[in-house]
């Protein structure tokens, strides 16, 4: 909510969002007439707050979203570049097999809201930029750029996926794949 709205508008943007997130958490398709009714608001008041599902769903991911971006500014801050690029995949990673609204939004190209434009751009100048340092600090392989990273993270996460298993268990895989997919990143000392 980027203005102040009157506390029956606030409550109901508040009731909208959090039918929203339990239908993304059940894996249901989020539809705003659906939303509606499951918050027992009219249809007309879903619209006036959301134009479009993929509006509510881009609200729905904005606070994991956001905890990622701030993550990431505290990754730039570590002085040893393989333990921030690695760090900071693993909670990218963590956050994609534990929040349903992120790997949709995190897969389009075409965002709703600029918001979302803001903090994916944010997390894409992030992950580049721990994977420059970890790279010129040779603890990277010199073939793998950051155009590279989002593909391989929604990789992790449909692996994770396709596999299942309780939300510890697919943390513990997430985790598990990302190890692997990090040892083939690192550059092969000269000696080996």
């Amino acid at each position: 909510m980027t203005t102040a709205l009157r506390k029956d508008a606030a409550r109901n943007w508040d009731r909208i969002v959090a039918v929203a997130r339990a239908l993304v958490d059940e894996g249901a398709p989020l539809q705003l007439n659906d939303v509606a009714r499951r918050a027992g608001l009219g249809v007309g008041t879903v619209y006036r707050h959301f134009a479009s599902p993929e509006a509510l769903l881009e609200t729905v991911a904005t606070p994991c979203l956001e905890a990622l971006a701030a993550y990431g500014e505290q990754a730039l801050a570590d002085t040893d570049p393989w333990r921030a690029f690695e760090g900071f995949l693993f909670r990218v990673v963590e956050a994609q097999v534990t929040d349903a609204s992120l790997a949709p939004v995190a897969a389009t190209d075409t965002d709703s809201l600029p918001r979302t434009t803001e903090l994916k751009q944010s997390l894409r100048s992030t992950g580049g930029a721990l994977l420059d340092r970890a790279r010129e600090a040779g603890a990277v392989r010199p073939d793998v750029d950051a155009g590279d990273l989002v593909p391989l993270m929604c990789g992790i996460a449909h692996a994770v996926d396709v596999r299942g298993g309780t939300s510890a268990d697919r943390v513990h895989t997430a985790r598990r794949y990302l190890t692997t997919l990090l040892g083939g990143m690192r550059a092969t000392p000269a000696n080996a």
